[in-house]
């Protein structure tokens, strides 16, 4: 699933004010003549299908494992690209894929996270892969499928929300793809990780990034009182600019 946001503080009006707004905010609105993106694939088995859910979590969980690994930190091998990808619209792009397909993407080289499962579904898996051009892509993952990213819609998360440092609200007025989903759910998890106090993000380090994914209620939607927001583009799935996700510590 193909995605392109610009993040904006929850204002009710959803034009952010200037004292609100931090640095990562601002390199995140504006794109590159050749824009570049996130590549995430997540697992999807025939015979081992995951969660809605867990995908989303998992998602979240392994994009900002990506931003926190060493590798995209100041020095590493992925640092030069992930600032460059900062600089510009947050976009990711989450496609799916098993067996072969999966551990020939896998060999490029990224950071992987499995989680959650029940009795009845399998933990979820997603990768994410050093950010690049929207084209041309690597092979092996230019021939991962975009399309079809969705996967049961079973339960609620795992989580408590007592043990969940982020949580990360979906809207409850629209209804998404997983793989849609799982894109904004890392896209909000993304700019938590960017704009939490550093005593904050030391403890969701800690913590594993343990967060939880609720679709909000309309009435706590309305109220409009985290700390992130989200609005798509509006390429796929949602007509125009519309907001999809908020995060709060």
């Amino acid at each position: 699933m193909t995605d392109s946001t610009q993040p904006v503080t929850p204002q009710p009006d959803d034009v952010p004010t200037e004292n609100l707004r931090t640095e990562h905010m601002r390199r995140h609105e504006t794109d590159h003549d050749i824009p570049w993106s996130l590549p995430i694939v997540v697992r999807r088995s025939k015979t081992a299908i995951a969660r809605h859910i867990d995908v989303l979590e998992a998602t979240a969980r392994a994009v900002v494992t990506f931003l926190d690994d060493p590798r995209s930190q100041p020095g590493g091998e992925w640092n030069e690209a992930v600032e460059y990808w900062r600089d510009g619209a947050i976009r990711k792009v989450v496609r799916r894929g098993d067996g072969k397909k999966l551990e020939d993407a896998r060999a490029l080289g990224c950071v992987s996270v499995t989680f959650g499962g029940t009795d009845d579904f399998a933990p979820a898996e997603a990768l994410v892969f050093a950010p690049g051009p929207v084209e041309p892509l690597p092979h092996e993952l230019k021939k991962l499928q975009v399309g079809g990213t969705e996967f049961p819609d079973e339960g609620e998360g795992s989580v408590p929300a007592a043990e969940a440092v982020v949580a990360i609200e979906l809207s409850p007025e629209l209804t998404l793809t997983t793989g849609k989903a799982a894109a904004q759910c890392g896209h909000a998890a993304q700019l938590a990780f960017e704009q939490m106090p550093d005593d904050v993000r030391n403890r969701w380090r800690e913590s594993g990034f343990s967060l939880r994914v609720i679709t909000a209620s309309r009435k706590s939607w309305a109220a409009n009182e985290q700390q992130i927001s989200v609005v798509d583009a509006g390429f796929t799935e949602v007509d125009g600019p519309t907001e999809t996700v908020r995060a709060r510590w």
